[in-house]
């Protein structure tokens, strides 16, 4: 049975349907189109562009349907047959290099000296199925290189997967969310157990990347296919992920999207070089300068990074000193353990819990200024006149031995009752003046009252309490003003000697009323408002608010890299007289550093805040909060909530007539999500100004 190079009636064709070849029997050709007869006892009409390129045999005279489909049946048996004994990998062995592409009838001769039709189209149907290997480009066959083989094999092995998983992962996620939707969060276990285990390891591993990322393109696609059926909502991977278990209740997803690891295991890996900056501080420690430093920090603060001393000579001429904790001193800058730091670039501080920039051995331990134990130290010094001018400055590496750990309470304990050490006493003093003489030249200060969150249970069985911060004005006061003192002073040094630094700019002229202290709402709202964004830069130029003319941080290089870099760069100078970086290393290191920086800055902004509304939504049921306007442009109403420091906005139908800046409300809140960081004024009650907060808030 040959093959037939002309369609007519009687003539058996193939043609592709559903993926699969098939057979048919033509009744009738008219100008290129067909009416055929199926195995399925249809008929059916079709272009001749459909036919496959083996075409035969052909039956002479009249048939009626049972007999066509016999005759149908034994070709099909023939051909499926044909197929099947047919080794296509082995084909392309032999042709692959040879013959670029083929017809079905050649490759069929391969196999047999003379191929009949059946043998021609079993051929065919073979090398349809393997299209990692063949692509057909009718009428001939193209044998694909080894290299496209190679890549065609990855992506179906890829499609197979995926498809597994998504057969796999529908049924499963929407289970999962409608037990979350229902308020149901004890399915997810249970569920997952009837999953394969290698599709729910892929499913556990995408929704972890889209926790990090929600544009991750390496999950689109599967991403797209299983949340098929399940509505919008843009922490969908994270709600899906919370309910089937794969992190625990309240996961922090924005340490995922800032790459930060949380805690101290991250540095398991450096364990080697560690230990390298040990023995490298032993061999250069020294004897410490005998000068009692002592630090002021919060009681539960271990990485300390700063101390100060101050005394009146005999002159009437002040001394003060401030140490800083030098981690630079013999720091392997490009080595693998400070890429870590730099990426984690800051230290950060949440009500879960402290995750350190430094593994906690370095930056709680052989750095951290504990009293009692020798550490190097970076100590800057001033002389002031008895009006408190400063009349004198120098600064040094050393080593020294702080006197005294000691917390902003005690300090303003003592100050309060005139009783506190005389460094102490003169530390305040010329904090105050210090504070005074920047207030003249322009600063802006806001003094708010900070929320302390604390958290019992996490995270499976959390309890929120919320209370303002204990205020310490002098002791906080002492401390700040010292620290903004030795970063206008690390600025000028550089700016002296010609140097690069990491400076933080403000270049900007602040209208006379954002200038000074403030610290009611309203006045908070103006003065922020007005205040551009700070930027690092390599050149120093003035900030306006802290009112330097050129500002380069360094007093934190346990908690900030910016600050290590800064460190370093000092040291560099007071060593060789030449910084460590110039200003185009500097400049090429920003771009990532500044990426970084922003990157946990946000999970520093956004996780507090993420508790705040979590404890506004479990009481916003059974009492009000205070809100006080701040702003009445526009077509909403912006309130400040002072006692969780977060502002919402109202409609004016929901807050009055009469509605100016500085009005106090009582506020109903609902509609609050921390996930999506929703909150809404549901109603809102004016304060009368002589009505005590208690009896209408109750207790907080």
């Amino acid at each position: 049975m040959a093959l037939e190079r002309y369609v007519g009636p009687g003539c058996l064709v193939e043609f592709m349907q559903g993926n699969q070849a098939q057979v048919a029997w033509v009744l009738e050709e008219s100008s290129g189109r067909l009416r055929v007869y199926t195995l399925t006892h249809r008929e059916e009409k079709m272009a001749m562009a459909r036919v496959l390129p083996w075409m035969g045999p052909r039956y002479d005279g009249p048939r009626d349907r049972s007999a066509i489909s016999e005759i149908l049946a034994s070709h099909q048996a023939k051909r499926e047959a044909a197929a099947k004994a047919i080794a296509p990998l082995e084909l392309w062995e032999l042709a692959q290099g040879e013959v670029r592409e083929e017809s079905a009838e050649w490759f069929a001769g391969l196999v047999g000296e003379k191929p009949d039709v059946d043998a021609v189209a079993g051929m065919g149907r073979a090398l349809l199925g393997c299209k990692t290997h063949f692509k057909f480009h009718a009428p001939k066959f193209e044998v694909y290189a080894a290299e496209t083989v190679e890549r065609r094999l990855t992506e179906a092995a890829a499609a197979e997967e995926r498809e597994k998983v998504v057969v796999a992962g529908q049924a499963f996620f929407k289970e999962l969310w409608h037990g979350w939707a229902t308020g149901d969060r004890k399915k997810g276990a249970a569920l997952a157990a009837k999953l394969d285990p290698e599709a729910a390891a892929k499913l556990a591993a995408m929704l972890r990347r889209l926790m990090a990322d929600a544009d991750d393109q390496e999950s689109a696609v599967l991403w797209a296919m299983l949340r098929k059926g399940l509505p919008d909502h843009p922490l969908q991977a994270y709600i899906l992920a919370t309910q089937w278990g794969i992190v625990p209740p309240h996961y922090n997803y924005h340490l995922d999207q800032a790459d930060y690891a949380a805690g101290d295991d991250w540095h398991a890996p450096y364990a080697a070089e560690i230990e390298a900056r040990r023995a490298g501080l032993a061999a250069l420690s020294r004897e410490p300068e005998p000068i009692p430093f002592v630090s002021i920090d919060s009681p539960t603060t271990r990485d300390i990074d700063d101390a100060f001393f101050a005394e009146t000579r005999p002159d009437g001429t002040i001394r003060l000193a401030l140490a800083l904790a030098d981690p630079a001193l013999d720091w392997d800058f490009g080595g693998p353990l400070d890429t870590a730091v730099a990426h984690r670039a800051s230290s950060l501080y949440l009500p879960e819990g402290v995750s350190h920039m430094l593994p906690e051995c370095l930056g709680t331990d052989l750095y951290s200024l504990r009293a009692g134990e020798v550490r190097p130290s970076l100590v800057m010094e001033w002389d002031f006149s008895p009006e408190g001018e400063i009349v004198g400055f120098a600064m040094r590496k050393t080593f020294v031995r702080v006197a005294e750990n000691t917390t902003y309470a005690v300090v303003e304990a003592a100050l309060d009752r005139g009783d506190a050490a005389p460094h102490l006493q003169l530390g305040w003093r010329v904090a105050s003046w210090l504070r005074a003489k920047r207030l003249e030249r322009g600063a802006v200060i806001i003094e708010r009252p900070e929320p302390e969150i604390s958290l019992s249970g996490y995270p499976d069985d959390v309890k929120i309490e919320m209370s303002v911060c204990p205020a310490y004005p002098k002791a906080q006061l002492l401390v700040s003003e010292l620290m903004i003192l030795g970063n206008a002073a690390a600025a000028d040094y550089a700016v002296s000697h010609g140097a690069a630094m990491l400076f933080r700019t403000q270049d900007a002229r602040l209208p006379p009323e954002v200038r000074g202290i403030h610290s009611d709402p309203p006045a908070i709202q103006r003065a922020v408002r007005e205040l551009p964004p700070t930027l690092t830069e390599p050149d120093p130029r003035p900030h306006a608010t802290l009112a330097a003319p050129a500002y380069a941080p360094v007093t934190s290089p346990l908690r900030r890299y910016a600050d290590l870099i800064n460190l370093a760069q000092l040291e560099a100078l007071l060593r060789t007289g030449a910084p460590r970086w110039s200003r185009g290393e500097l400049e090429a290191r920003l771009p990532l550093l500044s990426s970084r920086i922003e990157a946990v800055g946000r999970v520093q902004r956004f996780r507090p805040r993420y508790w705040k509304l979590a404890f506004l939504q479990r009481h916003c049921k059974e009492r009000t909060f205070e809100g006080v306007v701040v702003d009445v442009a526009g077509g909403f109403i912006s309130l400040s909530l002072p006692d969780f420091q977060i502002y919402v906005r109202a409609t004016r139908d929901t807050l009055g007539d009469t509605i100016y800046t500085g009005q106090r409300y009582a506020l109903r809140l609902g509609r609050i999500d921390p996930l999506t960081n929703e909150l809404r004024v549901f109603g809102a009650e004016e304060i009368p100004a002589s009505l005590p907060d208690e009896q209408l808030f109750g207790e907080g």
